[in-house]
């Protein structure tokens, strides 16, 4: 395996421009960017086109005084001119940081004056109306342009003027960014206290696409990347999507349709069947609750069709493994002809080739089932501070993360805590040396916060967050993140958290899972009122359902572990609210407080 230092000698020289540049000279007649335009139509542009756009953005975004060193702040959806926008900045020498969409008016006054940014861009009206909110006490900014102009006064810069610019010299800009320049900020979703400003280079970007590419050769047979599909649908101020959906692109001229509302996703899968999807778990849960939801109408089917599933999890584990008999692929062969492919195209499958999940534990029970119908999910370990990519392996282990990547260094501290080096690691926390030490020590191991466990063939097990670890009353430290997983391998449940912090033992909120939840409505003729989220988590039959469940969900862990009450809710926990990040990682403190009379209660005897 290549090591860190032999993919630093491959980058010397490089930044994320020349990357980009490298990619137009070759790819330049390939669809890299489509997006819907107001009457629903696909219209898209070539790298070659792209790079013409960046070149008259990047004379807009001069006249604005934007240069070396200059921070460019992007709020924006999942849309064609988040990518000149971005890339324009970089061939200047600036940096561009692209902030979460819900961000309120009191968080972007924080986050506008922490990166000091100089110019932002903003989706529309809407948008420009939360930076006006807090415009005089944003003295660093000097403009703000809006993409969609409608409704905005005469005042503000327009994007279509920016585009309009004579085009710079893109060749000649490309020279300005050095290695160790900033690429970008990545801000963290401050589940605790305001986010801090991940510092990411063009060194950590150009050293994990040449480590992600090394992966992607040796271990799958998706071969070149140029043209294969991928929906951009997450936040671009997340590093998964920006990672997959932005720099490989400009790797590779992979071919982008942007998604710019997440409830689209199910209907943009089935229209565009990506080649690469990526996606937090409650993307993947929600895939599954839906298939066994709409097999739910049919049981004779559906127990078919889970009968095809439990026949082909073996064969599968073996066909990944390369052990597989000629016969026992010959029967997945016949199993994926009568079911799952028809199943595939309906989830948006059919042509997937790298699935990844990843950001937060998968229950390993779904990462299996996807595998068995034949889609190639793999769950990946990284985090902002690693440039998304830590660990990962195409021969996908069930509860495991994989193992190191290229050039990246692995080990557990004496508690446990998985601790990695390489050149992916960030430089630090903006203006924050204090917490920057505390994540990245003398000899440049990121300490990630993570509790792991590594396995006799060097896979990675991540046990849970060092500091989410449950302490009962007891002492009992226990693991909420395994608990939480099993607890969602309940048929009617989509989403958990479990509870126990000095208490005299386990209980956990769940919510019931809308499809699944709807498809139990239907099946015992309730409608109505009676049919509603909140209603049915009242229901005394579906409580009754998922305390049944509970025990099976229970079984594998010891009686100081297992949850022994839960309380059942309806509406479904919502991402970038009080109780999820962006990401749907929870917010425990905000779950704490939320449902603090529904937690009482569980204890109150």
């Amino acid at each position: 395996m290549t090591t860190n230092a032999e993919i630093q000698a491959q980058i010397e020289g490089q930044n994320v421009p020349k990357r980009f540049l490298a990619t137009v000279a070759e790819c330049g007649d390939t669809e890299v960017v489509r997006w819907k335009n107001g009457a629903g139509e696909w219209e898209a542009v070539t790298a070659s086109e792209l790079a013409e756009t960046t070149a008259r953005v990047a004379s807009g975004l001069a006249d604005l005084g934007v240069g070396p060193g200059d921070r460019v702040m992007i709020m924006v959806a999942n849309r064609m001119e988040f990518y000149p926008l971005d890339l324009a900045a970089l061939f200047l020498g600036a940096t561009p940081v692209s902030i979460y969409n819900s961000s309120a008016p009191e968080q972007i006054d924080y986050l506008v004056n922490h990166a000091k940014a100089k110019v932002a861009i903003v989706n529309d009206a809407d948008y420009l109306a939360k930076f006006e909110a807090v415009r005089d006490k944003l003295p660093t900014l000097e403009h703000i342009a809006v993409i969609d102009a409608d409704g905005c006064g005469d005042d503000v810069v327009r994007y279509a003027d920016l585009a309009a610019h004579e085009p710079a010299d893109l060749d000649e800009l490309s020279n300005r960014a050095e290695l160790d320049d900033l690429a970008t900020l990545i801000y963290t979703s401050g589940t605790t206290g305001n986010p801090k400003g991940v510092m990411l280079t063009h060194r950590n970007v150009c050293w994990t696409l040449s480590s992600t590419n090394e992966v992607l050769e040796n271990e799958t047979d998706i071969g070149s990347l140029q043209g294969k599909r991928h929906i951009s649908y997450l936040p671009m101020a997340h590093i998964f999507e920006r990672l997959v959906g932005h720099y490989m692109m400009i790797d590779h001229a992979m071919t982008v349709s942007c998604c710019p509302d997440t409830s689209q996703i199910a209907a943009y899968l089935g229209e565009i069947q990506p080649h690469l999807f990526i996606g937090v778990p409650r993307v993947w849960e929600k895939l599954y609750a839906g298939v066994h939801g709409a097999l739910a109408g049919d049981p004779e089917r559906a127990g078919q069709f889970n009968d095809a599933v439990a026949a082909a999890q073996p064969i599968v584990e073996k066909m990944t493994a390369g052990t597989a008999t000629a016969e026992e692929i010959e029967t997945f062969e016949f199993l994926d002809a009568v079911a799952f492919s028809q199943v595939r195209p309906l989830i948006g499958m059919s042509e997937v080739q790298w699935a990844v999940t990843g950001a937060a534990p998968i229950p390993p029970e779904i990462l299996t089932w996807f595998r068995s119908i034949g889609v190639p999910l793999t769950e990946g370990y990284g985090m902002s501070e690693t440039t998304a990519m830590c660990t990962w392996a195409n021969a996908a282990k069930a509860g495991f993360v994989g193992r190191p990547a290229p050039g990246v260094e692995l080990k557990l501290g004496e508690d446990g805590e998985v601790l990695v080096r390489g050149g992916n690691m960030f430089t630090g926390y903006l203006d924050e040396p204090e917490k920057t030490a505390e994540t990245l020590d003398d000899e440049g191991f990121v300490h990630t916060g993570d509790i792991g466990e590594i396995d006799e063939d060097g896979y990675l097990k991540i046990v849970d967050r060092k500091k989410e670890l449950i302490i009962t009353a007891g002492g009992k430290n226990v693991s909420p993140a395994n608990l939480e997983a099993a607890l969602k391998m309940i048929p009617l449940v989509g989403q958990a958290c479990a509870i126990g912090d000095q208490k005299p033992f386990i209980s956990a909120l769940v919510v019931l899972d809308p499809d699944a939840a709807a498809a139990w409505a239907a099946k015992h003729g309730l409608d109505g009122d009676a049919a509603t989220p909140q209603a049915l988590a009242e229901n005394p039959e579906v409580i009754a359902e998922v305390d049944a469940g509970l025990a099976t969900a229970m079984a594998e862990f010891n009686n100081a572990e297992a949850v022994k009450k839960v309380t059942v809710l309806g509406d479904e926990w919502m991402p970038d609210s009080e109780v999820l990040t962006p990401t749907s990682k929870l917010k425990r403190r905000g779950i704490h407080k939320t449902f603090e009379s529904a937690i009482d209660a569980m204890y109150a005897k």
